[in-house]
C-alpha cells in the first residue's frame, strides 16, 4: 500500500493502479463504519484509494476542528488490513495551497435545510473538498456512508448537476450492538452521554414499527423518546423525501426520517429511510 502526501505521489501511485478505481473519503479516526466502506469499495472496483484528511472548510468558528482525533498510525494501519491500494493524507496547504479557495462549491437551496440549517455553510465546504479529491484521486467509484444522509444527497445531485464523471454509492449506517451509529465522535461521549445517545436510534426504531400509520405517527413516536431522555437536546426531527429533502405530508415508498441531537457536548446525526403511510403532517423542530 502506498502512502502519498503530496499531490506528486497521489499522481504517480494513482497512474499505475490498473482497472476501475473505487475512493472513499474520510476524515480519519476510522472506525468499522469506515472499514465497511472500504470493503464496499473492493467489491466494485479493481482498486481502491481512501482519502484522509480533516476538512478545515467544513467546519465552523464553534465546532471542534481543533480536537477532532487523528490517529494516523492506527488509520493507514485499518486501510492496510482493508487491502487499500493508495492512502491520501494530505495536509491542508496540499489541498489548499493558495489558502482559503476564492471559488467554491455552493450546496444551494438543498445545503440551507436539516444540517445546513444548524451549520451554515457546512455543505459548501463538504462539496469543494468532495469536488477537489474527485478530480485528485481520479476514480471510476465514490463510496460514501448513508449515515450523512444530506451529505449523499448534495453529492450525488453535485455530480449530476456538474457533470462529474463518477458513479456515486451509499452504503448502509453500520451500527454498535446497541444500536448506536458509528461516528469518529462517539469517542468524545462519557459513559453517560453514551446512553442518552442511545435513545436516538431507539427513536428511529419506534418510528419504524408506527410508519405504516402514516408521517405524524412517525414523528410523534420519534419525538416521544426523544423527549423522554433528558440527556439529549434535539435539534430536530424531520421526515422528508429522500432526494429532495422536501418535508413529507403524505404516503410514500421512501421517506428519510432524519434526527440532529447533542448529548452532552457531542453533536450526533441519525437516520432511517422508511416506507410511510397516509396520515398528513410536516416536519417537527425545537429550539436547542
Amino acid at each position: 500500500m502506498i502512502v502519498a502526501r503530496t499531490r506528486e505521489e497521489l499522481a504517480a501511485a494513482r497512474d499505475r493502479l490498473a482497472g476501475t478505481v473505487a475512493v472513499v473519503m474520510t476524515m480519519g479516526a476510522l472506525h468499522e463504519g469506515h472499514r465497511a466502506l472500504m470493503r464496499h469499495a473492493r467489491a466494485l472496483a479493481d482498486s481502491v484509494v481512501v482519502t484522509v484528511f480533516v476538512n478545515p472548510l467544513q467546519f465552523g468558528p464553534a465546532e471542534d476542528l481543533a480536537r477532532y482525533p487523528r490517529p494516523f498510525d492506527a488509520d493507514v494501519k485499518a486501510c492496510a488490513e482493508e487491502g487499500a491500494d493508495v492512502v491520501f493524507a494530505p495536509v491542508p496547504d496540499v489541498v489548499y495551497p493558495d489558502g482559503d479557495p476564492v471559488v467554491r462549491v455552493t450546496a444551494g437551496p438543498l445545503g440551507d435545510v436539516l444540517e445546513g440549517a444548524s451549520r451554515p455553510g457546512h455543505f459548501d465546504g463538504v462539496l469543494t473538498v468532495v469536488a477537489k479529491l474527485l478530480h485528485l484521486t481520479r476514480p471510476d467509484v465514490a463510496v460514501f456512508g448513508a449515515k450523512d444522509a444530506q451529505q449523499l444527497v448534495l453529492v450525488r445531485r453535485m455530480v449530476r448537476d456538474l457533470d462529474v464523471g463518477v458513479t456515486i454509492v451509499g452504503v448502509e449506517t453500520v451500527r454498535e450492538a446497541d444500536g448506536l451509529a458509528l461516528s469518529s465522535r462517539n469517542a468524545y461521549l462519557s459513559p453517560d452521554e453514551r446512553t442518552a445517545a442511545l435513545a436516538i436510534s431507539r427513536a428511529l426504531r419506534e418510528a419504524e414499527t408506527v410508519a405504516p400509520q402514516g408521517p405524524a405517527a412517525v414523528l410523534v413516536a420519534a419525538n416521544d423518546v426523544l423527549d423522554a431522555e433528558p440527556g439529549l437536546r434535539v435539534e430536530y426531527v424531520a421526515l422528508v423525501d429522500p432526494d429532495t429533502l422536501a418535508p413529507v405530508d403524505r404516503s410514500t415508498e421512501r421517506a428519510l426520517l432524519a434526527v440532529a441531537a447533542r448529548s452532552g457536548s457531542t453533536r450526533l446525526i441519525d437516520n432511517v429511510t422508511i416506507p410511510v403511510g397516509d396520515r398528513p403532517t410536516g416536519m417537527y423542530s425545537k429550539e436547542t
